[in-house]
């Protein structure tokens, strides 16, 4: 497996990023710690994160993903061969969200306290802030960048239109966004395929899509609505639940038949060969889900398999 340069950066990846919003919710500290571990063993290294998570969760209070992930840093000593991604701006409670220049300051500073770390590699506008200019917004990641607490700033959930705004202010105080974090999967694809997949193509941008696995509809899992019971965003997956998603699983099933894989594996595979993706994010909650994500850099899909599965759409 070989690392892929990050856009316009100079940070490099391997081919798929551990998606952090389940630690200190679906595992706790100590699996937490020990999924860490072997994804870091297996020789992957970069996590993302944000401060909301996972104050989705009735009882927490946002901060949790953050704060165990610096525990685990700190205590295994592995900060610097880490490429960190958090994300901020979503509301915190208290008055605390938004992309306003102090703001985003103010929530990098909690970021950065909770991680144990004195620099976040890539941070990211966790989604667009209509109510901030973003050329404020810009020279915030940019006194960040320039203050050496972040290295890169790049966005999250930024339209085709909203991150063309944000590139052409760029320069002159202001910070470029360098990679784009969307909602991207095999069966959500229309939001970043055309405008903005073109737009990251030209000017060279990291992506790394999230839900990549689409709330795990992607894994077969989930085939009729009494299965959802145990799915924690069940409402997203019953979406799927229609003719066009049964056929696309029933298409992934024959193309993981074929590889020997499971039709999570196929989905990430997928990702991982369009040209413009950088390496999707997911999350694992055990240590058996864990190993299968990480035997997916070694499948190879063929141009029939990534064309029966394009034509999806």
């Amino acid at each position: 497996m070989e690392k892929r340069k990050l856009g316009n950066t100079d940070l490099a990846i391997m081919p798929l990023i551990f998606g952090g919003n389940v630690f200190g919710w679906t595992a706790d500290k100590a699996m937490s710690f020990a999924l860490l571990d072997a994804f870091f063993e297996a020789g992957f290294n970069a996590i993302d994160t944000a401060d909301v998570y996972c104050r989705f969760v009735p009882g927490k209070e946002g901060g949790e993903s953050e704060t165990i992930i610096g525990e685990w840093m700190k205590d295994r000593g592995v900060r610097d061969q880490i490429v960190l991604i958090t994300k901020g701006g979503m509301d915190m409670g208290e008055g605390k969200f938004g992309l306003g220049k102090a703001y985003v300051s103010q929530a990098c500073e909690a970021s950065l306290k909770r991680l144990q770390t004195d620099y976040i590699d890539l941070y990211m506008a966790h989604q667009p802030d209509p109510n901030t200019p973003i050329g404020e917004t810009l020279e915030g990641f940019q006194a960040l960048i320039d203050s050496g607490k972040v290295r890169y700033a790049s966005c999250s959930n930024y339209t085709a239109e909203q991150l063309t705004e944000a590139l052409n202010a760029a320069g002159g105080g202001c910070a470029r966004f360098e990679v784009l974090q969307p909602h991207y999967n095999l069966i959500e694809r229309s939001a970043y395929e055309g405008a903005l997949e073109s737009l990251c193509l030209k000017e060279n941008l990291g992506v790394i899509p999230y839900f990549a696995l689409a709330a795990g509809f992607l894994t077969g899992k989930y085939r009729s609505k009494k299965d959802l019971r145990e799915n924690m965003r069940s409402s997203m997956v019953a979406g799927y639940l229609e003719p066009r998603g049964l056929s696309l699983l029933d298409t992934l099933d024959t193309v993981a038949q074929k590889h020997s894989a499971t039709p999570a594996q196929i989905a990430l595979a997928w990702l991982m060969a369009r040209p413009s993706i950088t390496a999707p994010i997911a999350s694992a909650t055990n240590p058996d889900q864990l190993g299968s994500l990480l035997k997916v850099p070694e499948i190879t899909l063929d141009q029939d398999d990534i064309t029966r599965l394009n034509n999806l759409a």
